[in-house]
């Protein structure tokens, strides 16, 4: 069969569950997995097809996603700020929006034109998205990066690998953590953050199948490790370090009267591509 022809087919049977333009651009994301072949590239071959053992793949995959399953967990990987991350159900599947996250640290840090080498610490790396795009764009760093998961720094562990840059990874639960034991320069974090309330905000393939431990906190205590990474921060940062956060879109204000109570200074909320509040900066000074 044509991949022409199988193309209209696949979108057809995914019409009842996914846009047009979703599930098209599904179609070319396994293209190129599996053939190595870009929307243009076929494009310039329309005749090329499909035998009958590609046809039996593309449909197993074709029946993962009417499930609802992720394409990067059937695919396995995705892409991240240009890299390529080795994604399963022990680690969510990183967002644009952090891809903005990483790229403020690293203009910050171009802005500063810091001579000195840097650390940097990332914490609840999951896939090591964070991580790992800082190692590889800011070459004078040391990076390190904390989960509770040993299953996500595996699968972490071997993204370090795969993107050919060197990452300390720790395992540790913040939440009973009093000391991180050295000083960094920059600490980040895209801890959980999403309330059991925004639970039905949620879509099904996202509720369904990513790991609940990296997204869902308590309605009672929503900002309970912004809470203690900030306090950790206060002891483990270095003068003028800097504290990044990725933060629920719908308590911006809470998290400046946070980090504003732990006593950090230049405090800044910036908003998404999407126009939500999104992510924090603020800076630590030692106060006489």
């Amino acid at each position: 069969m044509k991949a022409k022809e199988y193309r209209t087919y696949f979108i057809e049977q995914l019409q009842s569950i996914y846009d047009v333009m979703e599930a098209e651009s599904f179609f070319h994301l396994i293209l190129e997995e599996k053939h190595q072949m870009k929307r243009i590239d076929l494009a310039l071959n329309p005749d090329f097809s499909f035998s009958e053992e590609q046809i039996e793949d593309w449909d197993l995959i074709l029946a993962e996603l009417k499930k609802e399953i992720p394409i990067q967990y059937i695919l396995g990987n995705t892409e991240f700020f240009g890299l390529k991350f080795k994604v399963n159900g022990n680690v969510l599947i990183p967002r644009p929006e952090t891809e903005e996250l990483v790229e403020w640290i690293i203009q910050e840090d171009l802005k500063i034109q810091r001579f000195k080498d840097l650390k940097i610490l990332d914490i609840g790396t999951g896939s090591g998205c964070i991580a790992i795009s800082l190692a590889k764009n800011i070459p004078n760093a040391k990076v390190y990066a904390i989960d509770v998961s040993p299953n996500a720094l595996k699968t972490a562990t071997e993204n370090a690998e795969i993107n050919q840059v060197e990452v300390v990874f720790l395992e540790k639960n913040i939440l009973e953590t009093n000391d991180l034991e050295m000083q960094f320069d920059i600490i980040v974090s895209n801890p959980p953050y999403v309330r059991n309330l925004e639970k039905e905000e949620i879509k099904k393939n996202v509720l369904d199948n990513e790991p609940h431990l990296a997204l869902f906190v308590e309605d009672s205590d929503a900002l309970i490790f912004y809470r203690k990474i900030a306090e950790l921060a206060t002891k483990n940062l270095n003068e003028e370090g800097r504290l990044y956060f990725e933060i629920n879109q719908y308590l911006g204000e809470e998290m400046i009267e946070l980090l504003h109570n732990k006593g950090f200074q230049d405090i800044e909320l910036r908003k998404d591509i999407y126009d939500n509040d999104r992510m924090t900066k603020a800076t630590f000074r030692i106060t006489n």
